[in-house]
């Protein structure tokens, strides 16, 4: 017995002093080969704020207004660009009216990829159906402003076509217009400004998807009821795929690898621990 758990002490110190390069090695392999081989895990969907979501947009009658603003930039578009490509799919499948807009400079281009795409695909027409009113500066103020008068913020498009010239705009004239706002969100501004501005002040439902470090501090917008339903990090993206029908969705597509090398991350960390305690039991003994 006493000779096995040697032996079992020197792989586990030979573990902890493994070159960091074997390691990094390791994790680059556990993303690479599932993305290479196509692997996709189920993605069961329990009662979770992504289908509170789901269940919210799913209630809304066709020919509603939702308000979806891009809060994000190229940086965060693993998560949040195929949140954005699913609610789009989901809204129009509906034959919802989507207007974009973002509180992000980078946002306003990465919305019009994301709603001209599913648009085209789903046969949808541009200022009939969806439209992108673009960027504009001043985060929660703006939104105040956006209370009182869109046309007054948003004289034009993003591509300069005036607010009276676009069909669907016909019959908004606030926020209060909108059945339910959206909000993709990297940071600041972004869901907070909209729930204490849009959803507080005004009170619009809000929703929200956002990055999966930042989701735990927005749960509490749940439980108070001041959110409607949120997509956290890959796995809410994953989630309103699977709920949607959107067959090989790159979020589902994404969670094997991003599941195989938490595994591997894991791992490490218990060897690695392992590893100190045992040499610092054998200190300990000399």
């Amino acid at each position: 017995m006493a000779s096995i758990l040697e032996k079992l002490e020197k792989i586990l110190e030979k573990l902890g002093n493994m070159d960091r390069r074997i390691i990094f090695i390791l994790i680059a392999l556990s993303v690479i080969i599932p993305l290479t081989l196509n692997l996709i895990f189920p993605n069961p969907v329990g009662a979770e704020p992504s289908r509170d979501m789901y269940e919210y947009v799913d209630a809304l009658p066709s020919g509603s207004d939702v308000l979806l603003s891009f809060d994000y930039d190229p940086s965060t578009m693993p998560e949040l660009q195929p949140m954005a490509i699913a609610l789009v799919t989901h809204l129009m499948r509906k034959d919802i009216n989507v207007v974009g807009m973002a509180l992000w400079p980078q946002g306003a281009s990465l919305g019009q990829e994301v709603m001209s795409s599913v648009a085209d695909s789903l046969g949808k027409v541009q200022y009939e159906d969806w439209c992108n009113l673009g960027y504009k500066t001043g985060g929660g103020i703006m939104i105040v402003r956006l209370g009182s008068s869109m046309n007054a913020v948003f004289p034009t498009d993003r591509d300069n076509l005036s607010w009276d010239e676009i069909p669907m705009l016909e019959y908004i004239s606030d926020l209060t217009s909108f059945d339910l706002i959206i909000t993709l969100s990297a940071g600041d501004p972004g869901i907070p400004a909209w729930v204490m501005m849009a959803g507080d002040r005004f009170g619009v439902p809000v929703g929200g998807g956002c990055t999966a470090v930042s989701a735990p501090q927005f749960y509490a917008y749940l439980q108070t009821g001041q959110m409607v339903g949120m997509l956290g990090g890959l796995k809410g993206a994953a989630d309103y795929e699977t709920l949607v029908g959107i067959q090989d969705g790159q979020a589902v597509k994404g969670m094997a690898p991003q599941s195989i090398a938490h595994l591997v991350i894991m791992s490490f960390i218990i060897i690695g621990n392992l590893a100190y305690f045992t040499q610092k039991k054998k200190g300990g003994r000399g």
